[in-house]
């Protein structure tokens, strides 16, 4: 094949058939990108994929001492790590300074403070309270940013100059912003290793895992590993120092450590009680599967050897479960198979979810405020006062946590003296009478000066977000990849809501799903980020999300390919535009597995390949002209002056072999190159941010 128009005739040649022919690039073929010229060398016998086992190519991986996993959210951020020396004892980061009454302070919120002049400030309780006690006229020229990870996932275009806007309205680039935050949890995480292991080496000493949702897609995920390179966590050269950690499959892999008593089922709550009643132990849940697995020991030995908790060794080989990570910025579903003897984990379904986080609860809670104030007030007041609106949204968050399905009496929600002042000033009357004339009768005005919100009022800014996540859940269960499911897993700092936990029981129970949360549900993700630190190949198989590929040009076959795709040169008729795919959407991959490809400089001295990159969600384009096909990145292979030296007269120049390898199981896309003439590693990498 070759390569498609806009990268000339001496582009990806691939094919042994005569439809598709590995002749060498006509003479003189025009080519709007100099250095993207190549020919095809060895094409897949296959329409989608030639596979290299795992086994062919084990990756070599580096050395360390320890494992720093950071859990960057949307709402609260924090790390945790092990010693490679006993990786199951996780230590968590050391309590923060500050915090709120009530909360435990094992993670952070997810708060920067950048000084006028751009310079890192704070991070965290720190930054939020050094923000409230500035002066209101001061405060309005200092860079605040608060739950700006959304920011990434919602962003269409996103490149290494997307933008970040603070409270106050002022611009940074999104790339320092998040620089500034690893940062902080970097020196944080060293100075503590240092304190508790003074003997610890500098040098290739850590393993960094930095989480994100399941959802990203590859740009997101790339964005996160520009900003740790730009913070300093590990350089390019040493780029597999740093893993990306799925979020749900972190919950995944912590949950299956976890002993029976570590697990609450929600299934045993009292009728009518928002807290637990005589609450029933999973371990009575699978009494009777234990009974029928008593003659299995073998199997269970093996999982419980292979550091599996109880729960797991209980069930059998092939069972699935669902988990639903339920954060501050989106809900991301995961299905896993458990596999014997070992215990990995094979995804049975591409991962799947949305922005439904708890920040969806804040949002309904400020266009709640917009009808009783006005939105203009409301976006005046958070543009000149940004930091008594932070002081309001703290207020809400602390009441909001306190919110459940069967709670009675109202809840108070203080307003800041800013407000109620600035409101005064803006409309010439008080925040009582805006109640009093407000058509929101379920919000009051107490005699302590605050708001009192009845608490159906309250439950009702849950429903919208606790809706779409009950509505992501079914319609996952609905697919035929997942039945047979028997467990729903509910993780993540949103999943400590008891609105939420009463809705997803209540919704899910009845089709005999076990929904199960972790006593630890907050933490769930960022222990089981350093578990898979410790041991990435825990998930053998996963899902390709989309259909990746090239677009080629193959022999033009008369009543199989359109005429307007018809390219003919030099008495050759080409098809144009032809999506030649290197996997499918929905795929299963395993971890290791490669998608092997040749190709071949176009020119002698080429020092630099480039080929486009096109995705879709269906799984049968044909073109990369289809609808829903689009460019979505660039591979790149930085050249070595080829050796050997000027070629005898009239002779031609040697075909120049650059292999490169693929791999589409990983959590990330990842491709190598090997020049076979010198067998030596060529530079090769995927650029999802150039777009």
């Amino acid at each position: 094949m070759l390569a498609v128009p806009e990268m000339g005739l001496q582009g990806l040649y691939s094919g042994s058939s005569p439809e598709r022919s590995p002749v060498p690039s006509p003479p003189g073929s025009p080519r709007t990108q100099e250095s993207c010229g190549i020919a095809p060398l060895t094409p897949s016998q296959s329409p989608v994929l030639h596979l290299q086992k795992p086994e062919a190519r084990a990756p070599q991986q580096a050395p360390f001492s320890v494992v720093v996993a950071i859990d960057f959210g949307t709402t609260s951020s924090g790390y945790a790590f092990s010693f490679a020396s006993d990786p199951e004892a996780i230590h968590m980061m050391r309590k923060w300074e500050g915090g709120d009454p009530g909360v435990a302070h094992q993670k952070t919120p997810t708060c920067l403070l950048l000084t006028p002049e751009g310079a890192f400030h704070s991070f965290g309780y720190t930054a939020r309270d050094y923000y409230h006690d500035l002066d209101p006229e001061e405060a309005r020229d200092w860079l605040y940013f608060e739950k700006f990870k959304m920011k990434i996932h919602s962003a269409t275009d996103l490149t290494l100059k997307t933008q970040l806007e603070a409270v106050n309205g002022k611009k940074m680039p999104a790339l320092e912003v998040f620089a500034h935050a690893l940062r902080f949890f970097k020196e944080h995480a060293l100075q503590e290793l240092r304190d508790q292991c003074p003997s610890l080496p500098e040098k290739d000493t850590v393993r960094w895992v930095l989480t994100v949702p399941a959802i990203w897609k590859q740009p997101a995920k790339q964005f996160m590993r520009e900003a740790a390179y730009l913070a300093g966590l590990v350089s390019r050269e040493d780029a597999e120092q740093l893993l990306i950690a799925l979020e749900p499959e972190a919950a995944s892999v912590y949950c299956r450590k976890l002993r029976l008593h570590q697990l609450v089922d929600l299934s045993s709550r009292a009728p009518g009680s928002g807290r637990l009643g005589e609450r029933r132990s999973i371990d009575s849940s699978f009494r009777q599967a234990r009974e029928q697995l008593r003659r299995s020991r073998h199997s269970r030995t093996f999982l419980v050897e292979s550091g599996v908790g109880e729960l797991w060794a209980e069930m059998q080989a092939g069972d699935r479960y669902v988990v639903a990570d339920c954060g501050g910025g989106t809900v991301d579903l995961t299905v896993h198979q458990l596999e014997q003897p070992h215990g990995t984990l094979k995804e049975l379904y591409k991962a799947s979810g949305g922005p439904c986080g708890a920040v969806g609860v804040d949002l309904a809670f400020e266009q709640l405020l917009g009808r009783i104030f006005g939105e203009d007030f409301i976006a005046t007041f958070k543009r000149q006062r940004p930091a008594a609106w932070v002081d309001l949204t703290i207020a809400f968050e602390a009441r909001k946590r306190t919110a459940g399905p069967h709670r009675a009496g109202a809840l108070n929600i203080s307003l800041p003296f800013s407000f109620i002042d600035f409101y005064r000033k803006q409309r010439g009357h008080n925040v009582e009478t805006a109640l009093r004339r407000s058509s929101v009768n379920f919000v009051k005005w107490s005699s302590q000066g605050m708001l009192r919100m009845s608490c159906e009022a309250m439950n009702d800014l849950f429903q919208p977000t606790v809706s779409g996540i009950i509505q992501h859940i079914e319609a996952l269960l609905a697919r035929p990849e997942v039945q047979g499911v028997k467990l729903l897993f509910l993780v993540g700092g949103f999943a400590e809501s008891a609105v939420l936990q009463h809705a997803v029981q209540a919704a899910l129970g009845a089709r005999g799903l076990r929904v199960v949360v972790p006593h630890d549900v907050g933490l769930t993700i960022l222990k089981g980020a350093v578990l898979f630190g410790q041991a990435p190949g825990v998930v053998r198989v996963r899902r390709s999300p989309l259909t990746y590929g090239v677009g080629v040009l193959n022999r033009f076959v008369a009543g199989r390919h359109p005429p307007d795709k018809l390219l003919v040169r030099d008495g050759r008729r080409w098809c144009t535009d032809v999506f030649e795919r290197f996997v499918a959407a929905e795929q299963s991959v395993a971890l290791g597995e490669e998608v092997l490809r040749s190709y071949c400089p176009a020119r002698p001295g080429q020092r630099r390949v480039l080929i486009n990159l096109y995705c879709c969600a269906a799984e049968d384009a044909r073109f990369i002209t289809d609808p829903g096909v689009r460019k979505c990145g660039a591979l790149s292979l930085e050249l070595e002056p080829a050796e050997g030296g000027p070629h005898a007269a009239g002779a031609p120049p040697s075909r120049r072999e650059i292999r490169t390898a693929m791999q589409f199981g990983d959590t990330e896309i990842k491709v190598t190159a090997v020049d076979v003439s010198t067998n030596r590693s060529v530079r090769a990498a995927i650029d999802f941010l150039s777009n």
